[in-house]
C-alpha cells in the first residue's frame, strides 16, 4: 500500500477527496498496529522474546504515527472539503486508530526502561484513548442522526453499523489494558483509581456495545429477509465484533 502510495499519488489524492474512500485510510494504521501486536504477544515464539519485541516497538510508533495523521487529515479535510456523502460507519475508520494505539501501547509499557519513559508512554496512550473516544462519540452521533431521520440506508451498507462496535469495544479493551499497565508506570496512589476507572467506564460502554449490537442485529436480519448482497463492508461483521470479545476478556478480569 505504501509503494502503491508513493508510486501513484495522483491516485492516493483521488481517494482522499472520494467522499467514500478517504476514510478506509484509517485501516492502514490499524492493520500494522495489530500486526505489531500479535508478534509481541505470539511471535516470541517464532522469532525469539527480543526480536518479537523490536518489531512490535517499530511497528508500534509507524502505526501511531500514521494513525494520528489520519485522525487529523481525514477529518480536516472533510471538514474544509464537504460532500454530498451521507454518514456511515466507515466515517470511524480514520478516528480509531489512536485508539488501537491505546490498547496496543499498553502492552509495551512494562517493556519500556523504568522510571519517565514508562509514564510518557502511559500517559500518552490514556491521551490517545481520550482523542479516539470524543472524536468517535461525534461520528457515531452523526450515524445515529442519519438512521433515526433517512432509514438504514442501501442493503449493501446495512453491515458497516457493526463498524460502531468497533471503537466501543476498543475503548473498554484499551482502558483495561491501560489499567492492567498502570502498576509498572505510576505512582501506587493512582493505581486504584485507574483500575477503578476502567471498570465503570467499561460496564457503562459495554451497555451502549449491548443497545447497538441489537440494533444492528435486527437490522442486518431484516435486510438478509429482502436480499443482502456480499460487498467489502461484510468484513464489518468480524474485526468490531472482536474488540467485544477482547472487552469483554478485559472485563472478565
Amino acid at each position: 500500500a505504501a509503494v502503491q502510495a508513493v508510486r501513484h499519488p495522483g491516485a492516493s489524492l483521488d481517494h482522499l477527496r472520494h467522499p467514500v474512500m478517504r476514510h478506509f485510510f484509517g485501516a492502514v494504521p490499524m492493520a500494522v498496529l495489530t500486526v505489531g501486536a500479535s508478534t509481541l504477544l505470539v511471535g516470541a515464539d517464532v522469532v525469539g522474546p527480543s526480536a518479537a519485541l523490536r518489531i512490535d516497538l517499530v511497528l508500534w510508533t509507524l502505526g501511531t504515527a500514521l494513525g494520528l495523521v489520519t485522525a487529523v487529515a481525514v477529518p480536516y479535510y472533510a471538514v474544509t472539503r464537504p460532500s454530498a456523502g451521507t454518514a456511515f460507519g466507515g466515517w470511524l475508520m480514520p478516528v480509531v486508530p489512536p485508539m488501537v494505539s491505546a490498547a496496543t501501547g499498553a502492552l509495551l509499557v512494562p517493556y519500556l526502561p523504568d522510571g519517565q519513559l514508562r509514564v510518557t508512554m502511559l500517559l500518552g496512550c490514556y491521551a490517545m484513548f481520550g482523542l479516539s473516544l470524543a472524536a468517535s462519540a461525534l461520528v457515531i452521533g452523526r450515524i445515529w442522526d442519519q438512521v433515526l431521520h433517512h432509514g438504514i440506508g442501501p442493503a449493501a451498507m446495512v453491515p458497516t453499523l457493526w463498524i460502531v462496535l468497533g471503537p466501543v469495544g476498543q475503548s473498554i479493551t484499551a482502558v483495561n489494558l491501560l489499567a492492567n499497565a498502570a502498576p509498572s508506570a505510576l505512582p501506587a496512589a493512582y493505581v486504584p483509581g485507574a483500575a477503578a476507572f476502567a471498570l465503570f467506564y467499561g460496564l457503562a460502554a459495554w451497555g451502549f456495545a449491548m443497545l447497538w449490537l441489537t440494533i444492528a442485529a435486527v437490522a442486518t436480519v431484516r435486510t438478509a429477509r429482502a436480499h443482502l448482497p456480499f460487498t467489502l463492508t461484510w468484513w464489518s461483521f468480524t474485526f468490531p465484533v472482536g474488540t467485544l470479545v477482547t472487552a469483554a476478556s478485559g472485563l472478565s478480569a
